[in-house]
């Protein structure tokens, strides 16, 4: 049975860049000499302490031996079945928090987390990846959309009551913000909470496409962190219509609620079949005073916090996602024979492996960079988490794309792996923000340090 080894959960807490070699001093002062300044770098660049930027310290290699051997011998075997079933695995789901403790990776460990950092919450998402990305997306849901969020925003009431359930494994959380009219353009949620006489809150709404919504076909998942409009509560309203849509709260909803209800179960879905996505529906749905996540009105900062490492995560996902590929792509070329060569002999496919290669860790390097520089106490990381949420989705596209070719007929079928994760790929592009929301953000981000020396970063 795996079990974290050799204090990984209370040792990862530290974050990953305390292992690299610290800058001298004289790079932080004004530009010395040149040739202090190529003393005091070749002195830097021949430390004798190793260093891997994707796996930076034994802990963090420790934490990727670990999930790896589970993938192996765990989530592999189950992949095809439970995607052709579209059915979400909460069996091994759950195992992931009562054997391995990785429910909650970047979550301090008086509250039952692992304590990790962002490098290694990366590790995790693209180790599952590799094998089942849709298990992995039901993972994310729970672990960083509900349990991440709710550690960052809530108080210690609320994470003493919801926590312990949820990092165990015994509760399934997700993240509603999502609506059959509002996506990408957020603040247009219709879902809205008034004042209960007595009280408490009411919303009333339809959240959509929500990961984890249900754990079968007809039954709820356990709770939910909601975001909902609250502009008409205390007089908050102001009649001009860009400021109402800001006035958003975050609300716990459990699934025994009043009011609240299982849509429908979203099938026949391209991709990310082993992931339970669902319609919910909150009809007047009461939700206590105590339950309200944060400030009333206050729900925008949590929201922007929270999808900018969602967005980091999703692009670690992909890199694992392509590292299979590419994996297929040159196990297949080393084995097909054509014309009486081995078909990695011929450029075309040549191109097809090595480009791949090349896109695949250009993009893994970006995230680990990302990863290991972000801080996730605060926002205002916005342009580096669009961005390589940006490439890494359409490169682990472009690269399945690239290993259903390469495979020919077989790479279209569904006994091999490409075909599942091209589709699974796909979702990458839209859900947790669009590429076309990255452009918008990215750039108008870029817009606003013109004039400024350099470039943000």
């Amino acid at each position: 049975m795996l079990r974290p080894g050799c204090g990984i959960v209370h040792r990862l807490a530290m974050r990953s860049w305390a292992t690299a070699p610290a800058l001298p001093n004289s790079l932080h002062r004004a530009t010395p000499s040149l040739s202090k300044l190529t003393h005091t770098i070749r002195a830097f660049s021949s430390s004798d302490e190793p260093f891997s930027l994707f796996t930076p310290s034994e802990e963090h290699a420790n934490l990727r031996s670990m999930v790896r051997e589970f993938v192996k011998t765990e989530v592999e075997p189950q992949a095809l079945e439970y995607n052709r079933a579209e059915k979400f695995n909460y069996d091994l789901f759950k195992r992931l928090g009562s054997e391995l403790g990785l429910l909650g990776p970047m979550i301090d460990t008086d509250y039952g987390g692992a304590g990790f950092d962002p490098v290694a919450a990366c590790i995790i998402h693209e180790e599952l990846s590799y094998s089942d990305p849709a298990f992995c997306l039901s993972y994310l849901a729970h672990s960083m959309l509900f349990c991440h969020n709710l550690f960052h925003n809530g108080n210690d009431a609320q994470k003493n009551k919801f926590l312990p359930k949820a990092l165990s494994g015994e509760w399934i959380g997700g993240m509603c913000m999502s609506e059959p009219g509002a996506g990408t353009d957020v603040l247009g949620l219709r879902t809205k909470a008034v004042r209960k006489e007595g009280g408490g809150y009411l919303l009333s709404g339809q959240k959509m496409w929500i990961t984890n919504g249900c754990k079968t076909n007809d039954e709820l998942g356990d709770v939910y962190l909601v975001y909902a409009n609250t502009a008409t509560i205390d007089g908050a309203e102001t009649g001009n219509a860009a400021k109402d849509r800001q006035k958003v709260s975050l609300f716990l909803v459990e699934k025994s609620y009043p009011g609240f209800s299982l849509g429908q179960k979203i099938k026949d879905k391209c991709g990310m079949r082993a992931s339970n996505t669902a319609e919910l529906v909150f009809e007047n749905c009461e939700v206590p005073e105590e339950n309200l996540v944060g400030d009333l009105h206050g729900g925008l900062i949590p929201m922007m916090r929270n999808l900018e490492i969602e967005r980091i995560v999703l692009a670690a996902m992909s890199v694992g996602i392509a590292r299979r590929a590419v994996d297929a792509m040159r196990r297949y070329a080393a084995e097909r024979e054509a014309f009486g060569k081995p078909i990695h002999s011929f450029g075309q496919m040549q191109r097809h492996i090595a480009e791949s290669y090349a896109d695949y860790m250009a993009s893994r390097s970006y995230l680990y960079s990302i990863a290991r520089s972000c801080n996730v106490d605060q926002a205002g990381q916005r342009i580096d988490s669009d961005a390589i949420k940006l490439v890494a989705t359409k490169m682990a596209t472009t690269v399945c794309d690239r290993a259903i070719q390469v495979l020919g007929g077989y790479g279209y079928c569904g006994e091999y792996v490409v075909e599942r994760l091209w589709r699974d790929a796909k979702l990458l592009e839209i859900g947790g923000g669009t590429l076309e929301a990255h452009h918008k953000n990215i750039t108008n981000d870029l817009h606003r340090t013109v004039g400024s020396d350099d470039m943000p970063h």
